[in-house]
């Protein structure tokens, strides 16, 4: 079964990417590539630098829960992904001679990556490309060292100091398994070298799989140039096979994206998360801890400070999102100021030069130009006007058990500290909401406005409540002594 799409032009390079294992260790009924690392998943990652290293094909070997994955990559990369299926998990070979069947018939050259090993540069690939085109190898494959090979297959030389042969751990001698140099996976290999080198690999081994390392062996023997290779640090070959590995790639993710965005001008301090789809125009600066997830944007002078997150947001020119405030799927216009520990809920739009103070709360509001809740609010289903003065302690009370109901507050209107606007209910241009009012009647222009019951003083009355508190106090106090006295005993 193959869901392949016709190039235009005829493609002389096929990246193909097997992701098709099952991932059980990572204990969830996600599969493995699907789970996500800096905001994309990590097949993601793996199709991108293909992309970047500039092949003309990219196939996606899928195996388990294959439709979640073919769904979600077409999602993101539509046509520019053919998918093949390995039916039965029989090893990365059998991968590889399924992804066959998908690989265009002008390809000449196959490079193989993984969908989980996120890390791995475009440039990598390039590389690797070039590398065995120099050579005029058969197979060139990347290798890197570490300091503990545990568990890798080692890199066994010929006299010349080529690649001969991958030993795995279980089955290298005693000085082979002082071997550091090992072997990541990612092989550049000739087209009609590995369709023939395919039909050779058994599956005559304790797993009984059929393993894409016998290549190197096969490519060793069959070619005078022997097999080429390209060294590449350990850390962009790092793959994921538990949730721990995957934090640890995520953290490498994170860092190259910073860096990306440091070196095309923006500020971005030590501790900040970006994800993979964020979008930061030069010149604007992000503080520590700040996590930006999502399809979130900010333009150039953007400011977010510490501890900030944002989700789906978008920052207007110079505005400023202050330490600790949180803005999910809403806007913040040129100018404006959010924060600190404000938090501006979905479908939100604070417009150019408007304030939303600390401890302010929005949820489905457009606050106008100009306009400002500086203090300790809930604007829930509000239109507010521009310059319009939102004070604190205000709340709008939009829900009645039922249904959420919209308040407007008109241009130029004070909403004075500690009111309740009752939705539905609107207040006029430049009208006055006296502070402490219930507000449950529309609000004309320029009307001044107080819903608050009458202040009355009764002089004397403090002395009489004390006394009565008090009295209250020594009885409850006496009941306690009465209730914990013992009771003499009857003969």
């Amino acid at each position: 079964m193959t869901h392949a799409t016709a190039p235009t032009t005829s493609p002389k390079r096929c990246t193909m990417i097997l992701a098709a294992g099952q991932g059980t260790r990572m204990k969830s009924p996600l599969p493995k590539v699907l789970h996500t690392a800096a905001g994309a998943p990590l097949v993601t990652w793996a199709i991108e630098a293909a992309l970047d290293a500039g092949t003309d094909q990219v196939v996606l070997v899928v195996g388990h829960l294959r439709q979640l994955v073919i769904d979600a990559v077409q999602a993101r990369f539509r046509e520019r992904v053919a998918f093949a299926v390995q039916t039965e998990q029989r090893g990365t070979a059998d991968a590889v001679r399924a992804g066959m069947a998908a690989v265009h018939p002008d390809v000449t050259e196959v490079v193989i990556t993984y969908g989980d090993v996120p890390c791995v540069p475009g440039e990598a690939l390039k590389r690797l490309v070039a590398q065995r085109a120099s050579s005029k190898a058969l197979l060139a494959l990347i290798t890197t060292e570490v300091d503990d090979p545990t568990g890798y297959g080692r890199i066994v030389r010929d006299a010349k100091g080529r690649p001969a042969a991958i030993r795995e751990h279980k089955d290298c001698s005693a000085d082979e398994l002082k071997i550091r140099t090992v072997n990541p996976g990612l092989y550049a290999v000739d087209r009609a070298f590995l369709s023939l080198a395919l039909s050779s690999i058994s599956s005559d081994n304790a797993q009984g799989e059929f393993y894409l390392t016998d290549l190197v062996a096969l490519a060793a023997r069959a070619s005078l140039s022997g097999v080429a290779e390209l060294p590449w640090e350990a850390v962009s070959l790092r793959g994921v096979n538990d949730r721990a590995e995957l934090a640890a790639v995520e953290s490498v993710l994170h860092q190259r994206v910073a860096d990306r965005h440091r070196r095309a001008g923006c500020t971005i301090a030590t501790g900040a998360r970006i994800d993979h789809d964020v979008v930061i125009e030069a010149g604007a600066s992000i503080g520590p801890d700040a996590v930006l997830r999502g399809k979130t944007t900010l333009a150039a002078g953007a400011t977010v400070d510490v501890g900030c997150v944002l989700d789906d947001a978008t920052v207007g020119i110079d505005a400023v999102v202050k330490p600790y405030s949180v803005i999910s799927r809403s806007a913040v216009g040129a100018g404006a100021q959010v924060g600190p520990f404000a938090h501006v809920r979905p479908e939100s739009v604070v417009e150019d030069g408007a304030h939303v103070g600390n401890f302010v709360e929005l949820k489905k509001t457009r606050l106008g130009p100009g306009a400002k809740a500086n203090h300790l609010a809930y604007i829930g289903d509000g239109v507010i006007g521009a310059k319009a003065n939102i004070g604190a302690g205000t709340i709008f009370c939009n829900y009645d058990g039922f249904q959420k109901h919209t308040t407007t507050v008109g241009e130029g209107a004070f909403v004075g500290s500690n009111s309740s606007l009752v939705a539905p209910v609107s207040i006029g241009r430049d009208a006055y909401v006296g502070s402490g009012s219930v507000i449950t009647r529309d609000v004309p222009d320029e009307a001044l406005a107080i819903g608050r019951a009458r202040q009355e003083n009764k002089a004397g009355y403090g002395a009489r409540i004390r006394e009565r508190l008090l009295a209250a106090r020594r009885a409850i106090a006496a009941s306690i002594a009465s209730a914990t006295q013992p009771t003499e005993k009857i003969e």
